[in-house]
């Protein structure tokens, strides 16, 4: 159906709708029929192809072919022995198997459950439409949608399907992602003509508007004739489901070091092959059998096999308990940037403050004139229990009126509204014009110092009389006290026109007006945001107040919030015009709270922030807000009066539209990325002393551990410990510390010392324990060439133990952890499996076999517990004389 060529009653018939809408039963026939309004999404891989991708792994695949050759060369060894010699097992061969496929089939899951949070958080932050269901007005999922739907459009939304206009008033559209225009189209209801061509180009369609396009001005209402691939953006649907996933810089990070350390590995193990070969002068096939399967070893021992998932999962898991919080992130790496803000510039109304306007105070002649004018002169209506719906301030004016006998229902019926020219936040204010019993009268609300430039005369209640000078100086007194008692004031005009105008033009229409009066309102703040401030403060974060609102109503609300002290802190939007770009840069510290701003002072705010580089983060709701998001470094939208268009260029959404909610996601973000360093120091320190452990043990000639006790202990012992740090509660100081730089790399802070100590502990520990069960085996040391199962045995409980043990030193990197007042139970659950899993190991019987353990006395076994135990006071001891050295 072509429905820019025809009239919209035969668009309806053909729809099977009318300008009413669809009932929820009808709705529910169609969507059950012709699905939802999605675009078709890039197919996800199997469980197969998953599978095969993490043994894809280019050391899952060195472990592999040694488990082969190893399988092989002792296959052909057993053949060739005599007739009732003992045959080599092969049990270590199956073990290294089972555990590469248990470490994939756990990547799998892992990487599902990733992908599950992830889902989810798109499912919170899913686009919504205002539509016409059962004749009332419902927001509903914009993949909810059905052709024959009626739907609500205003400045700031995004198309969410491809619809016939009904009714538009000064409605622009944005259009580039189809037509690559970049101007926006004026749309107009009328129907088009094709002037003898077949169709109409797509460009010219100006009474449509299409799905991927977004509503940057006016107002008005559509039928919509397709959902989904049969949109014009189905059409190029392929293009769009090309999308790559995306990484955090942390995890761009980690995949550069996973690259640095494979190829340091490999050389490593190289040099060690080489070395023993050399030093042995054995090159029997099973004496190079052996030493590649120690190379193997110190291979294994240095790749962190887990540490992308860890760091995934941590990721995942946080966003979607910011998410229960009210922050809902939209790019993973938001997460990260929070830890680094510095600059929160954050919109007043409904963020700082309660959103709940009311009108308290008032200056007219004819306060009944004033609040039909104010009601007329909104978007806001009265639902069927006369509650108001709309924007708050809106609501604020229509809820006035009602309370004084005047219902915005009936004075619509009475003055229908026949044109207008919607707000602008460069105007600061709207008109309406409206048809009173024939008499065609416009009311202008908006700004009162930019009202009163618009108006020539007033209105005294009785007659209209010259605006003087006088009178001018009266209005604006009053306008500053209400201002200074923190209220928001709004004024009111109108003017009458001998005949319907025939442009609805700002300009037009917005001059020579008569004043009518002043109305002021408050929003009060929130109380939960005084504390909020007082975190950020505490964090050594900036919180920035930007409002439109006057000078003086800005200054209470912040000096109420404890944002600034002074007066002299704020600067209006006009005072910021006459500051050049430079002198602002020197001088924008000075300033927290801005006033009366237009949204390109926004962005120049932004701007000078981060020039002088500080991490910025910037709140906004309309759609003059989204430069200013975008060219922060955290763009936040509002989840309840933002706009489609702020939401989708937002890193977050805040779901309450509340600047609590924003100092609790940056304390998140800090917790999480300390959870996950923690993480990153737990593995690699881990990693590091496995790796010296059978370096050394190489050197001087004999084996300390097998490729299957290190898999064993990477993932046991490592990777359940580091999940659990994931879930680490934020520490008590985590708000009283400045925010992280954002240019810090993984090891900064001293990070890379700490694990770099702490590996080297853990392996001397290992070694010892070796050593002692050597002794214990032989009654004495016999030298590195006789090699010692006790010993062996002995260097995996220790190794294992203390790299449980040392799990708990990680809960802080400086802190002491017995002053720690929280507990993290994953943690203690994650210990306990890992012990109970690395004891069954070694007193089992056929499992110490198939590990080539021995059985040990109950006093080797306390003997490594003891050595094991001992990381925790050394750490301890380590982190005594570090705070003590930060202290100085």
């Amino acid at each position: 159906m072509k429905a820019h060529l025809l009239p919209i009653s035969t668009v309806f018939d053909q729809l099977k709708t009318s300008e009413k809408g669809l009932s929820s039963a009808e709705a529910r026939k169609r969507i059950e029929k012709n699905g939802k309004n999605k675009l078709v999404e890039p197919k996800r891989d199997g469980i197969f192809k998953r599978f095969l991708k993490q043994l894809s792994d280019p050391m899952i695949i060195i472990l592999i072919v040694a488990a082969v050759i190893s399988a092989i060369t002792t296959t052909i060894s057993n053949a060739n022995l005599p007739a009732g010699e003992p045959r080599e097992s092969l049990a270590d061969v199956f073990i290294i198997l089972f555990v590469v496929v248990l470490n994939s089939v756990l990547g799998v899951i892992q990487e599902s459950k990733a992908e599950k949070a992830i889902d989810a958080l798109k499912e919170m932050t899913a686009a919504t439409t205002k539509v016409l269901r059962d004749g009332e007005i419902k927001h509903i999922k914009s993949e909810d949608l059905v052709v024959g739907d009626v739907i609500i459009l205003e400045a700031g939304d995004s198309v969410p399907a491809d619809a016939r206009l009904i009714e538009c008033a000064s409605i622009k559209a944005e259009e580039a992602a189809l037509t690559g225009e970049s101007v926006p189209v004026n749309k107009k209801a009328d129907p088009l003509t094709n002037n003898g061509y077949d169709d109409v180009p797509l460009g010219d369609r100006k009474n449509m508007v299409y799905m991927g396009s977004t509503i940057v001005y006016g107002r008005g209402t559509a039928v919509i004739v397709a959902t989904g691939m049969d949109t014009e953006m189905g059409k190029i649907a392929d293009a769009l489901a090309m999308a790559q996933d995306e990484q955090t810089p942390l995890q761009i990070k980690l995949s550069q070091l996973s690259k640095v350390l494979t190829y340091l590995v490999i050389a490593i193990c190289v040099f060690i092959f080489s070395f023993t070969i050399i030093r042995n002068g054995n090159f029997e096939t099973s004496a190079l059998l052996d030493t590649f399967m120690v190379a193997i070893s110190l291979a294994v021992a240095a790749i962190p096999e887990g540490l992308a998932t860890v760091v995934t999962i941590v990721l995942s898991i946080g966003v979607t308990k910011m998410s229960k919080r009210n922050a809902v992130i939209r790019k993973l790496s938001a997460v990260e940037t929070l830890g680094c803000t510095q600059i929160i510039c954050s919109d007043k109304t409904g963020t700082l403050t309660q959103n709940k306007m009311t009108v308290t105070e008032h200056f007219a002649d004819d306060e009944k004139f004033l609040a039909k004018a104010m009601a007329l002169c909104s978007d806001a209506e009265l639902d069927t229990e006369n509650n108001s719906v709309g924007e708050p301030t809106e609501c604020a004016l229509v809820d006035y009126a009602f309370k004084i006998g005047l219902p915005k229902n009936q004075l619509k019926t009475y003055a229908p509204r026949i044109g207008e020219a919607p707000f602008d936040s460069n105007r600061k204010m709207m008109s309406t014009v409206h048809n009173e019993n024939g008499e065609i009268i416009q009311y202008t609300k908006g700004a009162p110092d930019e009202i009163l430039n618009r108006c020539t005369t007033y209105f005294s209640g009785s007659a209209i009389l010259p605006l003087t000078d006088e009178i001018k100086a009266q209005i604006m007194q009053e306008n500053k006290n209400k201002a200074d008692k923190a209220l928001r004031v709004l004024a009111a005009a109108f003017k009458k026109h001998n005949q319907t105008p025939a442009n609805y033009s700002p300009e037009a229409l917005e001059n020579n007006l008569t004043f009518v009066g002043l109305v002021g309102m408050i929003d009060p703040v929130r109380p939960e945001v005084k504390e909020a401030i007082k975190q950020c403060k505490s964090a050594s974060i900036r919180p920035i107040m930007i409002t439109g609102d006057h000078k003086d109503t800005a200054i209470a609300i912040a000096k109420e919030l404890g944002i600034i002290t002074d007066a002299s802190q704020a600067i209006t939007g006009a005072d910021l015009n006459k500051i050049s770009d430079e002198e602002f840069f020197n001088t924008i510290s000075n300033y927290s709270v801005y006033a009366r701003v237009q949204p390109e002072h926004k962005t120049r705010i932004v701007k000078t922030w981060k020039e002088k580089g500080m991490v910025t983060a910037m709140t906004g709701d309309g759609v003059n807000d989204a430069p200013s998001i975008k060219s922060s470094d955290i763009g936040i939208g509002m989840g309840i009066t933002g706009t489609d268009v702020t939401k989708n260029v937002a890193d977050m959404i805040l779901a309450d539209d509340n600047f609590a909610t924003i100092v609790t996601a940056v304390k998140e973000g800090r917790r999480i990325y300390d959870n996950i360093r923690k993480a990153i120091q737990f593995l690699l320190s881990s990693n590091l002393s496995e790796v010296f452990s059978i370096f050394t043990a190489s050197v001087l000639g004999f084996t300390i551990l097998h490729p299957i006790h290190i898999l064993w202990i990477n993932l046991i012992t490592d990777s359940l410990p580091a999940l659990a740090l994931g879930m680490e509660k934020s520490e008590s100081d985590i708000m009283k510390r400045k925010p992280r730089d954002s240019k810090d790399g993984i090891f900064a802070g001293g990070l890379g010392v700490d694990l770099l100590y702490q590996g080297v502990l853990v392996s001397l520990l290992t070694l010892a324990a070796y050593f002692v069960g050597h002794i214990i085996q032989f009654n004495g040391f016999s030298g590195f060439q006789t090699q010692s199962e006790h010993g062996v045995t002995m260097a995996f409980l220790t190794m294992s133990m203390a790299e449980i043990f040392h799990s708990l030193n990680m809960r802080s990197q400086r802190g002491s952890i017995f002053k720690l007042k929280t507990q993290n139970w994953f943690l203690t659950g994650a210990m306990l499996v890992a012990l109970v899993l690395t004891t069954l190991v070694i007193e089992v019987p056929f499992l110490r076999e198939m590990f080539e353990f021995t059985q040990i006395g109950w006093n080797e076994y306390g003997i490594a517990l003891g050595l094991a135990f001992l990381i925790i006071p050394i750490v301890e001891t380590v982190k005594f004389f570090q705070r003590r050295f930060t202290k100085k």
